[in-house]
């Protein structure tokens, strides 16, 4: 990790690193080379993944839709986070939160039993390339944060750090999860080689405050995506297919930690939360999540109803409940519960389930770029017409005439 993204970056929000850039923030070396995944001939197994090598999978191709690898400017989170420049940071809050990091309350909880696999065997068919397509993008996203939290923990340390051992701590709880997931992906025999990933995965260019944002939203969505898996199948035991999900409870504890942290540090940032620039940001931030989410898992909408769910109204309470946490902190957020919200969001799957339809298609590739062109187009107007609707104006932080003062 300390070779990876120990160069200071520039770019805009978004922007993919070109080849060069990527290949210095993976390794500082002249001689490094950037080598594709899927560069060497692989296997391909019965459920069709292909295979690097025995009981290990190739990943998936990435997309728009598939979890990323960031990196960020490390220069500016200094100066967020320096002590001497930053006069808002609430050291006590930080002083606080670290104690509880420390206490480790899952330490022991990641502990497999001899269930897992004689459940992974028993799922078999359509059943089971969905359940490893849900592995991998667990696994990928939480490891993911462990990359990011870890290098923020090295690169902080000399400046603040009682806040770089909180982003240290927080990647050893991505760490587990990952980890987790990837023993959980063993036993499909198809793990993911997780150092290859570090080395060859694209990683994507990201502001200081956009990382912020996006992982405030990405903890606490994953936050109420696991709580309310796990009490969904509590409350219908038959449907637990696989003992994953039994250790949701605990699990989710420690994406509303680290959603909580991101909380203090918005509150230590007054640009991030206090002007309509950053009303605009943070419905951007809200719309890009919740959008994104809401494609995907109408993709995969089998996986969902192996568990009993029923895709639509899962998603419509997890965005809920999430803007519900965001609108404590955020300036502005969507009105979700608006029933036009919904209805837009709903008209986005139907045209996105007609733009990978086409993507199936047997046709030369510009033929499928024409015949997908106008489906795309009518998602960009209707991503645009959610976001012109009338926000929620909310934010529960004031900022007194002493702006090192937070009050509630």
């Amino acid at each position: 990790m300390a070779t990876m993204m120990n160069k200071r970056v520039s770019g805009s929000v978004g922007k993919q690193l070109p080849a060069r850039a990527r290949v210095a923030a993976v390794r500082p070396s002249r001689s490094s080379v950037r080598v594709s995944a899927s560069a060497a001939p692989a296997e391909v197994d019965e459920l069709g993944f292909k295979k690097m090598r025995s009981g290990v999978k190739v990943a998936a191709e990435e997309s728009l839709l598939t979890p990323r690898f960031y990196t960020t400017d490390f220069d500016e989170m200094e100066r967020m986070f320096s002590l001497e420049i930053n006069k808002n940071l609430n050291m006590e809050e930080f002083d606080a939160m670290l104690a509880e990091f420390k206490t480790d309350y899952n330490q022991t909880h990641f502990v497999r039993n001899n269930t897992f696999k004689d459940a992974a065997k028993n799922i078999q068919g359509p059943a089971r390339k969905i359940f490893v397509e849900f592995l991998e993008r667990s696994c990928t996203a939480e490891f993911s944060g462990f990359l990011l939290y870890k290098e923020l923990g090295r690169r902080l340390k000399p400046i603040n750090p009682v806040v770089a051992e909180i982003f240290t701590l927080m990647s050893r709880d991505e760490a587990r999860h990952a980890g987790f997931l990837n023993k959980a992906l063993s036993d499909f025999d198809l793990a993911l080689d997780l150092g290859f990933l570090t080395k060859n995965r694209t990683y994507t260019y990201f502001k200081p405050k956009f990382i912020i944002y996006a992982t405030y939203l990405s903890e606490k969505i994953g936050y109420w995506r696991y709580i309310s898996i796990y009490r969904h199948l509590q409350r219908n035991p038959d449907n637990q297919l696989y003992p994953l999900f039994e250790y949701f409870e605990n699990w989710c504890q420690d994406e509303n930690r680290h959603g909580d942290f991101f909380t203090a540090v918005l509150k230590s940032q007054p640009n991030m939360i206090d002007d309509w620039v950053a009303k605009l940001w943070s419905r951007f931030f809200c719309l890009s999540v919740y959008i994104t989410m809401y494609l995907n898992d109408h993709q995969r909408s089998a996986f969902y109803e192996s568990l009993g769910l029923q895709t639509t109204q899962f998603n419509q309470h997890v965005i809920i409940e999430t803007n519900k946490s965001t609108e404590r902190i955020f300036p502005a957020v969507p009105d979700v519960e608006n029933p036009e919200f919904f209805r837009r969001m709903d008209e986005l799957v139907k045209l996105n389930n007609k733009v990978v339809e086409i993507g199936t298609w047997n046709v030369p590739a510009p033929i499928k770029l024409l015949a997908r062109a106008p489906y795309v187009e009518r998602m960009v107007a209707e991503i645009f017409q959610v976001f012109i609707m009338t926000p929620k104006d909310t934010g529960s932080v004031d900022f007194d005439a002493n702006p090192s003062a937070v009050v509630y």
